[in-house]
C-alpha cells in the first residue's frame, strides 16, 4: 500500500543497524566508561530530579499525596518521551548538510540516515527507561500488562518522529536557519508538553487544546503505563497509529520530492 510506503527505507535494515551501531559506539569512544554513560547519565539524572523535586521543591503531581521520588519518576517518565524526540528532531535539519559524499559521490539511500538516527535515539531511550523501571521497583511498585501496550505506542511515536524528520532533513538542505528555529521551537515545546505538570493540572479549557501537541499524548500515555499500569484507550492509540503512518508517509514524499535538488545546492 502506498500509505505504507515509508517503510521502503528498511528494505535496508543491516546498513541502518550498522551506522546506528558505529553512532552509538562513536558517541563513547575514548571515555574510560564507554558504553556504561548510558545508563550512568540516566541513573544521574534520575537522583537529581528526586532531589530537587522532592527535597527541595517539595511539589506534589497535581492532588495526589506522593512519597519521595513520585514526583521525580513521573517526571522522568515524560522526559523519556521528549529527549528521545528531541534529539531526532534537533538533529534533522544538518543529517544531509553533515553527509555531502553521501549526495555528490555514492549512490547511497539518503532515506535512511532520519531511520539510522531514531534508532541510535531509542537506545538512549530504552536505557533511560531501564532506569525508569529500576526507580520503581525501588519505590516498592510493580509494573503490570499494561507495558504490553508500549509497542504500538512507541511504535506510533517513531512513525511520527521519522515523518518530521524526513521533512526537516530535506528542508535544512535549502534552509539553513532552520536548525535555530528548530532548537528554540524545541525549547517552547518542553514547556509546552505536561511533563512538569499533568493535564488535570489545566484549566478544562487548556486541556483540550494542549492535546494540539502530538507529544503530550505520549507522554501521557507513557506516564500512564509505567506509573499507574494503566492502557491507553484502544480507539485513541487506533488514531494515534493512523495519524503517526500518515505524518510518516507525508514526511516520505516531500523528502523524495526534495532530493532531487541536493546535489545543485550542495
Amino acid at each position: 500500500m502506498k500509505l505504507f510506503s515509508f517503510l521502503t527505507p528498511l528494505r535496508h535494515t543491516a546498513l541502518i543497524l550498522r551506522l546506528a551501531r558505529r553512532e552509538v559506539s562513536s558517541r563513547y569512544r575514548g571515555s574510560f566508561l564507554g558504553l556504561a554513560w548510558s545508563l550512568i547519565t540516566p541513573l544521574i539524572m534520575l537522583g537529581i530530579y528526586t532531589f530537587v523535586f522532592s527535597q527541595v521543591f517539595k511539589i506534589r503531581w497535581g492532588s495526589l499525596e506522593e512519597g519521595t521520588g513520585e514526583f521525580a519518576l513521573r517526571l522522568f517518565s515524560g522526559l523519556i518521551v521528549f529527549n528521545f524526540f528531541a534529539e531526532n528532531i534537533n538533529r534533522a535539519p544538518n543529517l544531509i548538510l553533515e553527509n555531502p559524499s553521501y549526495v555528490k559521490k555514492v549512490v547511497f539511500p539518503l532515506e535512511i540516515l532520519p531511520v539510522t538516527q531514531t534508532l541510535s535515539a531509542f537506545f538512549n531511550a530504552a536505557t533511560s527507561s531501564l532506569v525508569l523501571i529500576l526507580g520503581i521497583f525501588v519505590m516498592g511498585r510493580d509494573l503490570g500488562t499494561a507495558m504490553l501496550y508500549l509497542v504500538p505506542l512507541w511504535c506510533a511515536l517513531i512513525f511520527v518522529t521519522w515523518g518530521i524528520g524526513w521533512f526537516l532533513a530535506g528542508l535544512g538542505v535549502y534552509l539553513r536557519d532552520l536548525r535555530h528555529v528548530v532548537s528554540m521551537g524545541l525549547t517552547i515545546l518542553l514547556f509546552l508538553t505536561p511533563i512538569f505538570y499533568p493535564v488535570t493540572a489545566l484549566p478544562a479549557r487548556l486541556q483540550k487544546i494542549i492535546y494540539l501537541n502530538p507529544l503530550a499524548f505520549f507522554v501521557e500515555q507513557n506516564r500512564n503505563v509505567f506509573m499507574a499500569n494503566q492502557p491507553p484507550d484502544l480507539l485513541t492509540l487506533g488514531i494515534a497509529m493512523i495519524a503517526s503512518c500518515i505524518v510518516a508517509w507525508g514526511g516520505f514524499r516531500l523528502f523524495e520530492k526534495m532530493r532531487k535538488g541536493f546535489s545543485d545546492v550542495l
